[in-house]
């Protein structure tokens, strides 16, 4: 899609759309005035201003959009509209170890156990034994810490799927 053709899309559509990026509406409702967007740059920088002006509830919705690393199955499911990116994203998984997929499945476990959200992480272009070392590096942080870790990590998603809406 061009950005003209986002620029032109019905509001209704134009908010799927976003949403497709990223889950949190609260997100989508403040982005929605910056259209019709100038250029891509400045899409950009106007999705990380509103995503910053986000509460934690608001980050959580869309941390809730995403699958669990290395969860195939909801991939395929829960998470149909973004599936393709979700799958790209976490192209890594493809060629992980059983071990690592199991150790994936407990760390993922034990941090929506302690954090309560699911682990975040921008998995584009990582293995599955580099998430796996970033989750269990992350299992130890303070909570208050985490919140923006995580959300800087949606932020970095959020970016990667307006780049690939548009290209």
């Amino acid at each position: 899609m061009t950005l003209h053709e986002l620029n032109t899309l019905p509001k209704d559509h134009l908010a799927e759309e976003l949403t497709r990026c990223c889950g949190s509406q609260a997100w989508v409702k403040r982005m929605l005035p910056f259209f019709p967007a100038d250029d891509l740059v400045e899409l950009l920088e106007d999705a990380e201003e509103q995503w910053w002006k986000c509460s934690e509830e608001d980050w959580k919705e869309a941390f809730a959009h995403h699958p669990k690393i290395g969860d195939i199955d909801s991939l395929k499911k829960k998470f149909a509209a973004t599936a393709q990116w979700a799958s790209g994203e976490q192209s890594g998984m493809n060629i992980a170890s059983q071990q690592t997929i199991e150790l994936l499945a407990e760390g993922n476990r034990q941090y929506e156990e302690k954090f309560g959200y699911i682990f975040i992480v921008c998995a584009t272009g990582r293995s599955a034994d580099e998430m796996l070392a970033i989750l269990e590096s992350r299992l130890p942080n303070d909570p208050g810490d985490e919140i923006e870790i995580a959300a800087d990590e949606q932020s970095k998603i959020t970016r990667l799927r307006l780049e690939k809406l548009l290209e």
